[in-house]
């Protein structure tokens, strides 16, 4: 039967305008951060490429935590690490509810990268499933200091195994150049040095990058920390009316907002390069010298351990070198061997060492090249893999 022109008309309209009001009602509803329907899962951790520190060689503990509506009484959910091998049972979640938002702990072999499945349910019926495609159960280390930690290498580096990677807040990614937090838009040893970590250790290496170029030790002091004379570079200190100096506090802070969302033991190690800017500046009135250098590295050490709550290990580096007329400081370097001898910190590199071509510009840079940067990671590695050997074995 044909409906008369006007009729037709007046249906078309209607419908159109039907479809114009869902449309604006989805709208509203995205715009007002409104519910999903009964049954969405969506994951907020772990994210992609995520390192979770391992508690012992073998074993790690991963939160699962998102939302998800629609539960009841009555709904389950579950989870599993798919790895190697793909018939992977699924495991039973202790959950805590607040709404909709969910968190649970998942015990989980070291190891990865495995892809992480989780599902609800309530009796037969699946309310929602979600998955993350690369997580790690591995070893994550804590970056700072100044440029050398940083991106300012000659040349960008890739990671090889694919199983290094890096980040900021809640966001991680594949740990190439240039890293996520940390300064500058060059190379960094991270890459090579991660390799390094997982071709010993058969696990996934995560790192937090918080470098800042060409900062003193002075600049990394918690806010109103004190000291006689300024670095060269005045941005994050300030004079006092007393004629003395102090820090503004702001890398302590986005340093301390970096180690926090890990919680107690949620990292291995702070890897700490840093003291050209305190060494041999050209305005000599510029430079620090070592015991104030010694008592104020101590301090960044000591209260940064106090604001997340646990004795954090730290290795510090020797690190002095400008130019090949400068290689070195003597007194800098004694200031970071005693953190060393004194049971504060754990021995790093010396990259002091790492010369000649090494360095960007056919040898005539502060910052390195790539061969350089690859010295680098081998040097650091070097020194923290015997040092973590140590610590599995001893872990319970």
């Amino acid at each position: 039967m044909k409906l008369p022109l006007l009729a037709c008309s007046l249906l078309a309209a209607v419908v159109a305008w039907s479809q114009l009001h869902a449309a604006d009602a989805d709208s509203v509803k995205r715009e007002l951060g409104a519910a999903e329907p009964d049954g969405t899962l969506r994951l907020t951790t772990p994210v992609d490429y995520q390192v979770t520190q391992r508690e012992t060689a073998d074993h790690g503990r991963l939160v699962i935590a998102g939302e998800l509506n629609g539960a009841d009484a009555a709904t389950t959910m579950e989870a599993r690490l798919i790895g190697e091998k793909d018939d992977v049972a699924w495991s039973k979640l202790d959950v805590s509810f607040d709404g909709p938002k969910f968190s649970a702990i998942l015990d989980a072999p070291a190891g990865g990268w495995f892809r992480a499945e989780v599902r609800a349910s309530s009796g037969d019926h699946v309310l929602g499933e979600a998955s993350v495609e690369h997580v790690g159960i591995g070893e994550v280390f804590v970056v700072a200091g100044q440029s050398n930690s940083a991106n300012h290498g000659e040349e960008k580096q890739m990671t090889q195994t694919g199983r290094v990677a890096s980040c900021l807040g809640e966001h991680w990614q594949l740990a190439n150049d240039p890293q996520p937090g940390a300064s500058g838009k060059g190379g960094s040893f991270l890459p090579p040095f991660g390799d390094a970590m997982v071709e010993k250790f058969g696990v996934p290496i995560g790192f937090v990058p918080c470098g800042i170029g060409a900062t003193s030790v002075r600049e990394w002091l918690p806010n109103g920390a004190v000291f006689p004379n300024p670095p060269t570079i005045e941005r994050r200190v300030q004079q006092r009316p007393d004629g003395q100096w102090e820090s503004k506090g702001e890398a302590f802070a986005a340093f301390i907002d970096r180690m926090s969302p890990f919680g107690p033991h949620g990292f291995r190690a702070v890897l700490w390069h840093q003291g050209e800017s305190d060494a041999n500046q050209r305005d000599l009135t510029r430079t620090l010298p070592g015991k104030l250098y010694r008592e104020y590295l101590e301090q960044v050490i000591e209260d940064s351990r106090r604001q997340i709550g646990w004795p954090a290990p730290w290795f510090v580096a020797q690190v002095s070198y400008h130019l090949p007329s400068d290689e070195e400081s003597p007194d800098i370097r004694a200031a970071q061997a005693s953190l060393w001898a004194d049971g504060i910190a754990l021995e790093g590199p010396d990259s002091d060492a790492i010369r000649g071509t090494f360095r960007q510009n056919n040898g005539q840079g502060v910052h390195f090249s790539g061969p350089g940067l690859r010295e680098h990671a081998a040097r650091w590695a070097e020194k923290v893999a015997p040092w973590l050997e140590q610590q599995l074995k001893s872990s319970p």
